[in-house]
C-alpha cells in the first residue's frame, strides 16, 4: 500500500498539492477574480480627500474659527455673568467685544435679592361738612401685607399691583417727577388709579379732592452673625400734590358722580 507521500510525488503527471508549483519549490499565489482585476482605488471624502496644500489651509482656518468661537463664548459669559476678578480687571475689553452687536439684556444668574424694603404711602385732602382737612399718611403697602400675611392663596393684587406700579412710575421719572416720555404720563394715571381705588375702601367723611403719594425706603438691617453696618434711616421721597379728576376714579363711582 502506497504512502500518501508515495502518492503525491510519485506521479509524473501529478500535482504537488494545492498551492506548490511541482516543478518549483515556491508556493503559487491566488490570482484575484477577473471582475476585480481592474477595480478602482476607493475615493476618499472630506479633508483627507483634498491635496496636501488645501489640507493645511483647511485645518488652518478650522483653527481659527474654532479659536473665535471660543472667545466670543467667553467674552458673552464674563459679559453675562455676575461682577468677578476677570470682569473687573478685563471689564473694558469685555465691553467692546460684546457692544453694540452682540448685547445681552440676560443675567446668568438671577439677580440680587433685594435689600431694601419699599412702602408706598398716600394721604388725602377731603372736602367735608366741616370744611377742608388733610388726612395723615397711609401705608398701602401695610394693606397689602395684611392680606398675603396668612392667607395660602393670596391675590395677585395684594402681590404685585402696587410694586410693580411704583417701579413703573419710577422708572418712567426723573428725580424731579418729570415724565420722561409717554410712558411717564400713563404710569401717573395708573398709580392716581389704584391711590382712589385704595382710598375708596375707607369713610373719610367727604370727598377726596386732592391726593399726595410717597414712598418709605428702609435697608435690610445686617443678620445678627454680620459685623457689616448697614443704616436703616428711613428715606422718603415725596410726590407733589394731585388734584382728583374724573379719570382717577373706579368706574363705580364715576357712575355715582353721574
Amino acid at each position: 500500500m502506497d504512502s500518501y507521500d508515495d502518492r503525491g510525488v510519485g506521479d509524473g503527471s501529478g500535482s504537488g498539492g494545492p498551492g506548490v508549483d511541482p516543478g518549483s519549490d515556491q508556493p503559487l499565489r491566488a490570482t484575484p477574480p477577473a471582475e476585480f482585476a481592474g477595480a478602482p482605488a476607493p475615493v476618499r471624502s472630506g479633508i483627507a480627500g483634498l491635496s496636501l496644500p488645501y489640507q493645511i489651509a483647511t485645518a488652518i482656518a478650522l483653527s481659527v474659527i474654532g479659536m473665535i468661537t471660543c472667545t466670543h463664548l467667553a467674552m458673552v459669559f464674563l459679559h453675562v455673568a455676575p461682577s468677578n476678578t476677570l470682569t473687573k480687571q478685563h471689564g473694558k475689553a469685555v465691553d467692546d467685544w460684546v457692544y453694540p452687536e452682540f448685547e445681552q439684556n440676560w443675567k446668568l444668574f438671577a439677580p440680587n435679592p433685594l435689600q431694601q424694603n419699599v412702602a408706598v404711602h398716600v394721604r388725602a385732602e377731603i372736602a367735608g361738612p366741616d370744611g377742608r382737612r388733610t388726612t395723615g399718611w397711609m401705608s398701602l403697602s401695610v394693606e397689602d401685607s395684611r392680606g398675603i400675611r396668612g392667607n395660602l392663596l393670596p391675590s395677585h393684587i395684594h402681590q404685585n399691583q402696587l410694586r410693580r406700579a411704583w417701579d413703573f412710575y419710577l422708572n418712567s421719572h426723573d428725580v424731579q417727577n418729570r415724565p420722561n416720555g409717554l410712558r411717564g404720563n400713563l404710569s401717573e394715571r395708573y398709580i392716581r388709579r389704584i391711590v382712589m381705588l385704595r382710598l375708596g375702601e375707607h369713610d373719610y367723611g367727604g370727598t377726596v379732592e386732592r391726593i399726595q403719594v410717597r414712598s418709605e425706603v428702609r435697608s435690610v438691617s445686617a443678620p445678627p452673625w454680620s459685623t457689616e453696618k448697614i443704616s436703616t434711616k428711613p428715606n422718603y421721597r415725596v410726590l407733589p400734590w394731585w388734584t382728583v379728576t374724573p379719570a382717577d376714579l373706579p368706574e363705580n363711582t364715576k357712575e355715582a358722580v353721574k
